[in-house]
This record gives C-alpha cells, sequence and structure tokens, in this order.
C-alpha cells in the first residue's frame, strides 16, 4: 500500500502513455472501457460532468488537498501539461467550492483538458461557456481558503478507485472511469472489439432477432427456472 510523505510533496514529471493511444481511447465511451478492463476503475457514480456532453481524456495529474482549501490546486495547474487531467481528492467535502471560474480560465488557457474533482466547484456557467471540461461531486457557492499544502502527483485513492499520476482518465455522460497507464495501450483493441460486436448486434436486431438469440439466453432463463405459458 502505498504512503504519502509526512511533508507535502510535489512532483513535477510523470510518466504518460503515448499520445497515439490517448487520442485512440478518446473516441470510446466511458463505459466502454470500463467493461473492457472487467469492470474496474470506475469512480463513484457522483462523479457527474456539470453540463451534459462533456468528454474528457488525458493522463492524470494527481492532487490531495485538504477539504475547504484550494491551495494546492493552484499549483497543480502550473504542474499539469497540455492535454492532462487534473483529479483532485478533496476528502468528498461537497460544501465548498475548491475550484471557480479563474482557475477553470487558468487552466483552459494553458491547454489542460479537464478536473475531475471529489468535491465541489463554483462558477459552472462560466466554465461551461468556456468549454473546460469539469466532472465533479456536487455544486456550491461558498468559498475556500489558501491555508493548507497537499500533494501533487502521488498515487491516491480518488472518489473510491486508486489513481497514480500518468493514468488516462475518460469521461462523459455516464461518470469517469480510471485506466491504469500501463493497460491503456491493450484496452484500445478492447473497444474495438466491443464496439464491433455492439454494431453487429444491431444488425442483428435490425433483422428480428432480439438479445434472447444473441447473447445465447435461453438456456440461462431455463436453468433458472422461468416458466412460460
Amino acid at each position: 500500500m502505498y504512503s504519502r510523505p509526512l511533508t507535502p510533496h510535489v512532483i513535477r514529471t510523470i510518466r504518460r502513455p503515448p499520445a497515439e493511444v490517448i487520442k485512440a481511447l478518446s473516441r470510446f465511451d466511458a463505459a466502454h472501457a470500463h467493461e473492457g478492463l472487467g469492470q474496474r476503475g470506475a469512480m463513484h457514480s457522483r462523479i457527474k460532468p456539470i453540463a451534459p456532453g462533456m468528454r474528457v481524456c488525458g493522463p492524470a495529474v494527481t492532487v490531495w488537498s485538504p477539504p475547504s482549501d484550494d491551495l494546492i490546486l493552484q499549483k497543480a495547474i502550473e504542474v499539469a501539461q497540455p492535454g492532462d487531467v487534473i483529479v483532485a481528492e478533496v476528502g468528498g467535502d461537497t460544501e465548498a467550492g475548491v475550484w471557480g471560474e479563474i482557475m477553470s480560465y487558468a487552466a483552459h488557457t494553458r491547454g489542460i483538458a479537464g478536473l475531475v474533482v471529489n468535491g465541489s466547484v463554483r462558477d459552472v456557467r462560466a466554465t461551461r461557456e468556456m468549454g473546460f471540461a469539469i466532472f465533479a461531486a456536487g455544486i456550491c457557492m461558498k468559498g475556500t481558503g489558501k491555508d493548507h499544502l497537499g500533494y501533487v502527483n502521488h498515487p491516491m485513492s480518488c472518489a473510491g478507485v486508486l489513481v497514480h499520476p500518468g493514468d488516462v482518465i475518460l469521461g462523459d455522460d455516464d461518470g469517469v472511469v480510471v485506466i491504469p497507464r500501463e493497460e491503456a495501450e491493450g484496452l484500445v483493441e478492447i473497444c474495438r472489439n466491443r464496439e464491433k460486436r455492439e454494431e453487429e448486434w444491431k444488425a442483428l436486431i435490425r433483422a428480428g432477432k432480439t438479445s434472447m438469440d444473441f447473447q445465447n439466453l435461453r438456456p440461462l432463463f431455463a436453468s433458472k427456472g422461468l416458466i412460460e405459458e
């Protein structure tokens, strides 16, 4: 089990998956990636986009921060590279907006792909209008302090999932999935195969078949004792 250092600490250099792998994964739905990982990696269902249709895909820059404080998040904006996704654990506290319009503007201007935070954000109208992707546990107008430091780019648990710096974060309307960096490349082909299979199923549905046929469910129903009249 990973233990953070006793003093606040920032790691600036992390390993990221190849850009072509990120681009390939960005095509897929989060649910497909979750299934392709063997139903692993899904963050808690309360982590939602702040606007319908938001998507994000990129390497994680991890942040651990005390609740109701945005100081270390300011450092994360400086550390993150274009295309990165800032992933912040603030203890699940939703009674303070730890991220607001100016932070969104700064991150968006620097080319950061988005934010995932197990906490609340504010100034959501402005953030939506600028097109910066945020996935959060809540929305709260209450402000925060700049009193305490934290950690950047250390492994951590966020919304129920272990996240390492450089893991791929994929989010859409269904939620957020964490793809371990070392599994990212292999997952591309798995997701492609899942998409191909679902297209084949759709063709069968158009031809008049049902899931009872193409998923071979009849023996399963029989084994469970279903009686039809």
